[in-house]
């Protein structure tokens, strides 16, 4: 029996598989201490289910703590950030490109030193050993304990940036290293800001981990636990807390995740309508399609993958207006409050979800409240709910023809037709608790994104097993069972303004997580 949680902003949802049978699902309120929402809901799934703690095998947290502590600049730590790669990479020092106000709090110094490597694999200069020891004096003397390495086409070579962890663990054991290497793809900037940002929430990443630690001991639960990743996959408690930034935008993925398992689909749109927004994105294969483009994260732009997923300003409890006889759905919210001030439960704001009672696609509340509705309202209201959602599918398809759409989240109710572009609309039983249930169903991954010099085809076959050779390893390292480890994708582009025949090459593993006894 495995257990999937989901600790959204307003909601924790809880669900216990066993196999491929939903056994229960519950959602309680997020609490500010973390655990107490997680022990709370966990308590009341296995008490509605009557199970045993010793009966669960397996825990899955998806959790949002490290994509708002970003945002929302709290809970964060100074960084100091070490570039390897001057002078060629002095044009743009590190953090220049950050907002005031972020730079202020994560900034704990920088240094640029001589190293790094050309495109095809040489080095610029040899690695200046004495400029790092010097770089970590200077932050051991700031009071800095986090880490940041960059170095110029690291994805095409990390020894630079391995040797220089080598070196700081031995002159500064007590600090912690992130290396842009491990976080980030092609692109120096981009790359080195995914380290930064993973160094700055590693000492959150601890709370988290005791804090959800916490809540299964308080439950009685010895089972291990695992934390969902943003690509659909699961890693270890141990792994999240020297990865914490792969957790970004992990509940939308787990939402995705949830509708493929529920509805056997593997390739559709999926929609997921929350209280306040909805999170559209591409089911491939069965797990979510990844953003080709960089990603702007609280103001810093970064490359570490991502779900491609469209958010819109709509959900069940978005505020309607009329207006010259014009009707507006959100894009603002009432949002958690939508118990005490939508109209059906006795406040004043007519909401979306107002109107989906007025029209009799659900009855809940109290819906003699909405009664007296004018008709062309409520008409003008769903017309403008249809039209948010077609533009929004029409956005995120890349190919003519209708495809499916799967309906997921707790304001899946204010669909009730097809829309424009969708072959078929599927709404699954356990529907508002899709992302809960992704979390538990996760599997394991592992990603190789890196440059090769490719000159025939006998270096083409080689370099494509060598990235499959890398994706498998990284697979099994993030916990994945090593039998059970597959390529789910490989991509291969070659790279036309570069000589010698340079191809980017990326490739994703996917397993079985190996359970632990």
């Amino acid at each position: 029996m495995r257990i999937g949680v989901d600790v959204g902003g307003t909601n924790t949802d809880a669900v216990l598989l066993a196999g491929k049978k939903v056994l229960g699902a519950v959602k309680r309120p997020t609490s500010s201490d973390v655990s107490s929402g997680i022990s709370s809901a966990i308590g009341a799934l296995i008490s509605d289910c009557d199970v045993k703690p010793g009966e669960i095998t397996a825990v899955m947290i998806g959790t949002t703590h490290f994509t708002n502590a970003f945002i929302q600049r709290r809970e964060l730590v100074p960084v100091y950030a070490i570039r390897i790669g001057f002078p060629a990479g002095r044009g743009i020092p590190p953090y220049s490109s950050w907002p005031a106000d972020l730079k202020a709090l994560v900034c704990g110094g920088s240094s640029m030193v001589r190293g790094g490597f050309e495109f095809d694999g040489r080095e610029i200069s040899p690695l200046d050993e004495a400029a790092i020891a010097n770089a970590i004096t200077e932050a051991r003397a700031n009071g800095i304990g986090q880490i940041a390495v960059s170095c110029i086409f690291s994805q095409l070579n990390p020894d630079h940036e391995t040797r220089t962890a080598a070196l700081i663990s031995e002159l500064a054991p007590e600090m912690e290293v992130s290396l842009s290497s491990e976080l980030g793809r092609v692109g120096l900037l981009e790359r080195e800001n995914a380290a930064i940002m993973n160094a700055s929430l590693r000492p959150l990443a601890a709370t988290i981990t005791a804090a959800f630690e916490r809540a299964l001991q308080e439950q009685g639960i010895t089972a291990p636990f695992y934390i969902s990743q943003n690509d659909g996959t699961l890693m270890s408690a141990d792994y999240m807390q020297r990865y914490p930034v792969m957790t970004f935008a992990a509940g939308p993925t787990n939402s995705i995740r949830g509708a493929a398992w529920l509805t056997g689909a593997n390739d559709a749109i999926v929609v997921d309508i929350g209280g306040t927004t909805s999170d559209v994105g591409v089911l491939m294969g069965g797990f979510p399609r990844q953003s080709t483009v960089h990603v702007d994260v609280g103001g810093v732009r970064t490359n570490f993958r991502m779900p491609d997923i469209l958010s819109i300003g709509l959900g069940g409890g978005s505020r309607v207006r009329e207006s010259a006889g014009k009707v507006t759905v959100g894009p603002d919210s009432v949002g958690f409050q939508l118990l005490t001030e939508g109209l059906i439960f006795g406040g004043d704001t007519l909401t979306a979800s107002d109107i989906a009672v007025a029209s009799g696609q659900i009855s809940f509340g109290e819906p003699s409240r909405v009664a007296g509705l004018s008709p062309v309202l409520v008409s003008q209201a769903r017309k403008a709910v249809a039209r948010l959602i077609d533009d929004a599918i029409d956005r995120m398809k890349t190919m003519p023809g209708d495809i499916p759409m799967i309906l997921v989240g707790g304001g899946s109710i204010l669909v009730s037709e097809t829309p424009q572009g969708v072959s078929e609309m599927l709404h699954p039983e356990h529907a508002g608790v899709a992302n809960a249930i992704g979390a538990a169903i996760g599997q394991v991954s592992g990603e190789v994104d890196r440059i090769y010099n490719i000159a025939d085809a006998q270096e083409r076959a080689a370099a494509l097993a060598d990235a499959e050779a890398q994706a498998k390893a990284h697979a099994v390292s993030a916990g994945a069972a090593p039998d059970s480890v597959e390529i789910v994708n490989i991509e291969a582009v070659p790279l036309q303004y570069l000589p010698g025949g340079a191809t980017r090459v990326v490739c994703r593993a996917v397993g079985d997580l190996a359970m632990v006894e």
